[in-house]
């Protein structure tokens, strides 16, 4: 009687006081969380078809591997090699993707520097920021933690910095991309009262990545948003696509777990988190390359190269009519506009296809370029502008036109910068003369085709432009010996962009 008495007192001293004492935890959710991505991209993992050293072409696997196609691989793209283990880029080398043959095949900015193994792997990894926020729902104690699970694939290679893959979305993840402390930061609750020495463990098999953040010095309170950061230098690389089921377009979806614990790693709240990287879209057009070059006249009357124009001309002719006066300058223009998106800019250039001969029969001497007006037939040569003779290359002012009669150009901005040399140029041998620089007209011979001349450059542009103008400033005058006649010639503007 007095052993059962014991026992029950024993018994009812546990159930009364002691069961009381024992608390059962109850977790709750994390509220406001969100897994930011600053690149939402998938990775790319595609298998090595072929691929030579020297030669930029590269052919990948059509089938069995996470992408069997180039259709998520993009001009610009860095892409790298590897061998059958995966265990990292061949040489470390990167290659530029330059652009997308096929399905099945692309083109390096560079040549390959080994012949790639057909059993290994093209890859484009995709890195970025996490950025894990969340509003605290219990205190998390003095010596807390919070800890992030991050999935990663049933592999070896989860931390090799290669984008991994795998079968299904339950045995696939990221790779941690080696990533340290020093890439992880913590604010909320008094930020350096979070350990700046993260615990981070990689995953291996099936186990996941992990960072743990600790807390130190002070409890922080409930309610209280925390945001960590994992940066993106080197950033966790994202999972390539499924092997099996994976629809392009389609967003893998990811979960992403984060706890607050006490000091026993005991869980006191936390909350799932879904990501749901994809294949990103390109967005391409092409701009067909572009050359607009017009000619247009200009009316008597315009004041161009400083000269006041005598006669309109049209985008066709430069008719001179029926000249009146000798030894005087008659003054006519058309004005040159060109455009284009070349990158390299553009030139144009001007010839003629001999002096202005009568009839438009050939002048002699072509040679030696020395056609005049006492020649058989009679011509009207090309000006010599001085004392010290311009040509189709080399300008000098010409300021007299009874002793140095003939036909010979000048040019003017409109606008831009374009002209290849200007009317009013003051170095040599273009040089100010006594009226100064307006009446200053430096100027040169057409370039003559059956002189055997080289054409000359009088617009260029080293860049795009749009909608650049000049003048063309066409200067004629005879002497009182020039047989009567019609005399022509024809001149040629030649534009060439280079792109």
């Amino acid at each position: 009687m007095v052993l059962l008495v014991f026992i029950f007192s024993q018994a009812s001293y546990i159930y009364l006081f002691e069961l009381p004492q024992i608390k059962i935890v109850d977790t709750a959710s994390l509220t406001s969380a969100s897994v930011t991505l600053s690149n939402s991209r998938l990775s790319y993992r595609a298998g090595v078809a072929s691929g030579t050293s020297g030669s930029s072409i590269v052919t990948i696997d059509s089938s069995a591997n996470a992408d069997n196609d180039t259709n998520h691989l993009f001009p610009s793209d860095s892409v790298c090699f590897t061998d059958s283990g995966m265990n990292g880029c061949i040489g470390s080398t990167a290659y530029s993707v330059a652009n997308i043959i096929s399905s099945t095949s692309f083109n390096t900015a560079s040549s390959l520097g080994n012949n790639l193994e057909a059993t290994g792997y093209a890859v484009a990894s995709q890195s970025g920021s996490f950025t894990i926020s969340f509003v605290t729902t219990s205190v998390v104690p003095l010596d807390g933690d919070i800890l992030v699970t991050i999935p990663m694939a049933d592999s070896a290679n989860g931390n090799n910095g290669i984008p991994d893959t795998n079968s299904s979305l339950a045995t696939n993840g990221f790779d941690l991309n080696a990533i340290a402390a020093a890439d992880i930061s913590s604010t909320g609750c008094t930020d350096g009262n979070w350990n700046t020495t993260e615990t981070i463990s990689a995953g291996s098999g099936s186990t996941d990545h992990t960072i743990r953040v600790d807390r130190q010095t002070t409890s922080c309170a409930a309610g209280t948003t925390v945001t960590v950061t994992i940066d993106s230098s080197p950033g966790i690389v994202n999972p390539a696509p499924i092997t099996s089921g994976h629809t392009q377009g389609s967003a893998d979806t990811y979960t992403i777990n984060i706890k607050t614990r006490d000091g026993s790693d005991n869980t006191l709240d936390q909350v799932d988190i879904k990501v749901a990287p994809v294949e990103a879209v390109l967005v391409s057009a092409t701009v067909d390359e572009s050359l607009s070059f017009q000619v247009a006249g200009v009316s008597s009357s315009t004041s161009t190269c400083g000269q006041t124009t005598d006669i309109t001309t049209t985008a066709y002719s430069v008719p001179w009519g029926t000249i009146a006066a000798t030894s005087t300058f008659y003054e006519g223009s058309q004005q040159l506009t060109v455009s284009t998106n070349a990158d390299a800019g553009y030139s144009v250039k001007i010839e003629e296809n001999d002096q202005m001969g009568i009839n438009g029969t050939t002048c002699d001497s072509p040679a030696a370029d020395t056609a005049d007006e006492t020649d058989s037939p009679a011509c009207i040569k090309d000006t010599v502008c001085g004392a010290v003779s311009c040509s189709e290359s080399s300008g000098y002012y010409w300021t007299n036109a009874s002793s140095y009669p003939g036909l010979g150009i000048s040019l003017a901005n409109v606008d831009g910068t374009d002209a290849s040399w200007l009317y009013d140029s003051t170095s040599e041998p273009c040089t100010t003369t006594g009226g100064g620089t307006s009446t200053n007209f430096c100027s040169r011979q057409i370039a003559d085709q059956q002189a055997g001349n080289t054409k000359g450059t009088i617009m260029t542009n080293a860049a795009q432009v749009n909608s650049k103008d000049i003048y063309v400033c066409y200067r004629l005058a005879i002497s009182g010996t020039q047989p009567p006649g019609y005399y022509y010639n024809t001149v040629k503007y030649t534009a060439t962009a280079t792109f």
